[in-house]
């Protein structure tokens, strides 16, 4: 598809709208609890859509659809770990999550809440949970810019770099302007446009290489084993590490700060339960249809793509009407704008709520403390940048990362700290750094054992250690 006006126009709306809404909320931002967490005054169907957004990010429609484009129904066993991990999350998180946040002097953030849980008056808690926070959203973060670079070069005649800077400027701008608000409510658009595209497109193609059953006999003729969930591509039987590793995907979303963000800033503890549904229900379809868009696109590209990655972005390319294409491009740009404005915002709210406000003991205005972590944005975009400036960066690679990271490090603690009084501040403190230097080091090593996800190791080493200095009875 040659660059035009239809996909210029569209792609201009969309973002015009995103900024609209960054300066809406910009006005109304009075305070730091409205930039962080909007005041607490989230309904359910924000809360529900803007937190799967911000959770699947451009991995849903980049990463998780180019696995399985390579490995046939092997990726929905991370389909299904995610939809198991979605589900455990809202029923045994969110409910007291948002409930403990507010009763311990209105915590905004997961440090501060640690530190408030815990009456940690030394600031370990604080400073040990940001720091890693920080590390691990500069990698998740680096991956959407990576997928909006992806998305660029695909469509506007510019050389990575260019497309880089590009997807850094445009969702650096409405983070900066609007806060938590802003966030929420553009996820809230970007998710229905998610899950939109995400059933169209691959309706379209279906309809394409005429029907269902058609798909599955040329993906029989390809290779038998695309259809086998036990098998990889090459006949042999999936071991219980690449299972296991891809299931435990689930695990991560117990620590997760963007996504317990939402849970934090729901109106009222008793929308939880409607959010649920709403969330659980756009998940189950997303989900479905991500793998199902990786596996139309084996029998419908007769030459294997040079990056697997892109294979929504081919299928639009092939398939869509010119006004349609720019609309589901938009749709790809709203997943990953969806994932890394949240984590800009909860990485420069750790900066300046739980590191400098520690550290500089000196009291800031609200206008102040605003501007600061409104900058705070800009300094964790641009690191993030740099760490996606190789063209070769793999989305899912980065992400998977990232979020080993966080559910290792912050699920172990997040679950026993809600659910029993019995954990000590010593077992939280060398949980959450067990946890995230296990992913760590893990993720460097290789071979054997060593091939499982490095969140297995890292959430069991935390849960440990946590279990371990607990109070006795």
């Amino acid at each position: 598809m040659e660059l035009n006006l239809p996909v210029i126009i569209s792609f201009s709306i969309y973002l015009l709208l995103m900024l609209f809404i960054g300066w809406y909320y910009y006005k109304k931002t009075q305070n730091i609890s409205d930039y962080l967490l909007a005041g607490r005054g989230l309904n359910s169907w924000v809360v529900a859509i803007s937190a799967q957004a911000s959770d699947m990010s451009g991995w849903l429609l980049l990463g998780l659809p180019g696995y399985a484009y390579l490995a046939g129904l092997e990726a929905g066993w991370i389909a299904f770990g995610l939809a198991i991990g979605t589900y455990l999350n809202w029923k045994f998180v969110a409910k007291p999550l948002r409930i403990e946040t507010e009763r311990l002097s209105n915590s905004l953030t997961l440090p501060q809440f640690f530190e408030n849980r815990f009456n940690d008056t030394s600031h370990t808690l604080r400073i040990i949970s940001s720091i890693f926070i920080i590390i691990f959203f500069l990698i998740y973060t680096s991956s959407g810019f990576v997928a909006g670079a992806k998305l660029f070069t695909s469509i506007f005649p510019v050389t990575y770099h260019q497309a880089l800077i590009i997807s850094v400027i445009i969702i650096i701008s409405y983070t900066f302007l609007g806060g938590f608000h802003a966030v929420s409510m553009t996820d809230l658009i970007q998710g229905i446009l998610m899950f939109l595209a995400i059933i169209i497109v691959p309706a379209i193609v279906i309809k394409h290489l005429n029907g269902v059953t058609s798909i599955v006999d040329s993906l029989h003729k390809i290779n038998t084993e695309l259809l086998n969930p036990i098998t990889s591509v090459d006949g042999s039987k999936l071991s219980w590490i690449a299972i296991t590793s891809s299931m435990a995907w689930g695990l991560g979303y117990f620590g997760q700060p963007h996504i317990l963000a939402r849970f934090m800033a729901i109106r009222e503890v008793n929308h939880v339960k409607r959010a649920q549904y709403i969330a659980m229900s756009w998940v189950l379809i997303s989900l479905t249809f991500a793998v199902i868009i990786g596996m139309i696109g084996i029998p419908f590209f007769k030459d294997p793509l040079p990056d697997s990655e892109k294979v929504f972005i081919e299928l639009i390319f092939a398939n869509a009407p010119v006004i349609l294409a720019g609309i589901f491009f938009s749709a790809i740009l709203a997943a990953i704008m969806s994932t890394a404005d949240s984590q800009l915002l909860v990485a420069s709210s750790s900066i300046i709520d739980d590191l400098v406000k520690v550290f500089v003991k000196k009291s800031y205005s609200t206008k102040t403390l605003v501007l600061l972590s409104r900058l705070a944005v800009i300094l964790v975009a641009v690191i993030a940048s740099l760490i996606g400036l190789n063209p070769d960066s793999g989305v899912l690679n980065l992400v998977s990362y990232a979020w080993a990271g966080f559910g290792a490090t912050f699920g172990p603690v997040i679950l026993t700290s809600l659910y029993s009084k019995r954990v000590t501040t010593k077992g939280a403190v060398l949980g959450i750094i067990v946890g995230g230097v296990t992913v760590i080091v893990w993720k460097n090593l290789h071979g054997g054992i060593f091939e499982l996800y490095e969140i297995v190791p890292g959430f069991l080493f935390s849960l440990i250690v946590i279990l371990f200095f607990m109070k006795k009875d």
